[in-house]
Formats: C-alpha cells, structure tokens, sequence
C-alpha cells in the first residue's frame, strides 16, 4: 500500500487518507505523503469523502461490507466511487459490484491487466528484434560493400588510364591532320577494347574450365539481362 500511495502522489492526488489498524504506522505514511491517518474503525465516518478505496490489509474478514458501501454511496450523493481491492483474502464484499455506482477491481482483475501488458510487451519485443535483425543485415550489408571500397577506386583508376593514354592517342591523331571522325572512332572502338580485353580474356577461360558461375556473375555485373546471352 505504500508503493499505492506514492505511485498515487506522483500522479497528482490533492488529498489521501490512510487508515491503519495501528494509528502510529498510520500516522508515519500519511506524514510521508502528505495525508492524514484514520484508524479502522472510523474508515465508515469518511468512506463517503473518496473517490477512490484501495484496499491492502491482512484481516481475515472483509472490512468494507455492502451495507456499510451503500450507506456510504447515499451520501455521496450517488457520485460513483472506484474501489481497489488488493488484499487476499479479500477485504472488500464482492457482492459491492451490485450497486450501480460502484466500480470494484480486485488482485484478480489486475492480474489480468498485468498479463495483457505482458502480452503486448512480448509482441512489441517481437517487432524490436524483427526491426534490430532488420537492421544489423542492413549494417552488415553496408560493412561488406565497404570491403568493395578499394576493388572499385582500383578499377576507376584503371579506366581513368585507359581513357587518358587513348584520349591522347586521338589528340595526337587531331594534331596530325586526321579527319576528326575518324579520331572519334579511334577513340571509341579503342577505348572499349582496351577496357574489355582483360574481362573478355578472364571469361574466355573460365568457360573453357566449365565455370558457369563466373558466366552468370558477369551478367550480373554488367546488368545483362538472360537473353542477352543468345546473342
């Protein structure tokens, strides 16, 4: 109950009342949340001034009766009023549920509560791992395109050397007074045979040793589709 009343203070409650088969004890919680203490026997003289009765005691016998709560409700004036009861045994009738005003929930009730809470807290977590493992491939995937980093500023710069030896070929064939259409397909015809001679060599030999896989791989490289391939 002392967990109740300083949950109940956090949340903003302006008054609370404590009762205590023990004044003294009493006495030191409401002092601790800024209450004030009731024993037991005077919970009938200010039942009527709650709008909320949570109940956590060790009696054996209900403490809080039908009779007493309907009495209580005539002076409330009918306003409703929530009832918590969470003691075992029970400290609150059950049979308080037949007055229209009276909204009682017991450790039972709240046990399902908790267990629903539980169930969305497990599909929740399902969800977070599905994301998390969403998201390590991700990284994963990053990583690994990350060992691809030198292979391709190799290949760059491989291609910026052919382009700049073929290209100076054909300035020195501009310079030389040849027509500029023919220097345009020096360079092209050039340039494209001297960047597919090592791949072209490369997947003549694979063929010849029965590696289908490179064949497949170089399509896929290259964004071929399969029917390219009868070509």
């Amino acid at each position: 109950i002392e967990l109740v009343a300083q949950h109940l203070r956090e949340q903003g409650t302006r008054r609370m009342i404590i009762a205590n088969r023990t004044l003294s004890r009493g006495h030191a919680l409401a002092e601790q949340f800024g209450g004030y203490a009731i024993g037991l026997h005077e919970i009938p003289a200010h039942l009527g001034e709650a709008d909320i009765v949570i109940a956590s005691t060790g009696s054996p016998d209900p403490l809080l009766t039908h009779a007493t709560v309907a009495e209580t409700l005539g002076a409330r004036k009918r306003r409703p009023v929530l009832m918590m009861d969470i003691a075992v045994p029970r400290d609150i009738d059950p049979q308080v549920t037949e007055l229209s005003e009276v909204y009682l929930f017991t450790i039972d009730d709240l046990h399902n509560v908790v267990e629903s809470n539980k169930m969305s807290r497990r599909t929740a977590a399902q969800k977070a791992e599905l994301l998390i493992d969403m998201q390590v491939e991700k990284f994963t995937e990053q990583m690994r395109g990350l060992d691809a980093v030198p292979t391709i500023r190799a290949v760059r710069e491989y291609a910026a050397t052919l382009k700049s030896r073929t290209l100076e070929q054909a300035q020195h064939m501009l310079d030389s007074a040849t027509q500029p259409e023919e220097a345009l397909k020096f360079l092209a015809e050039t340039l494209t045979n001297r960047l597919l001679h090592a791949p072209s060599a490369y997947l003549r030999h694979a063929a010849n040793e029965g590696r289908d896989h490179i064949i497949r791989q170089a399509y896929e490289l290259f964004g071929l589709k399969d029917k390219d391939r009868d070509k």
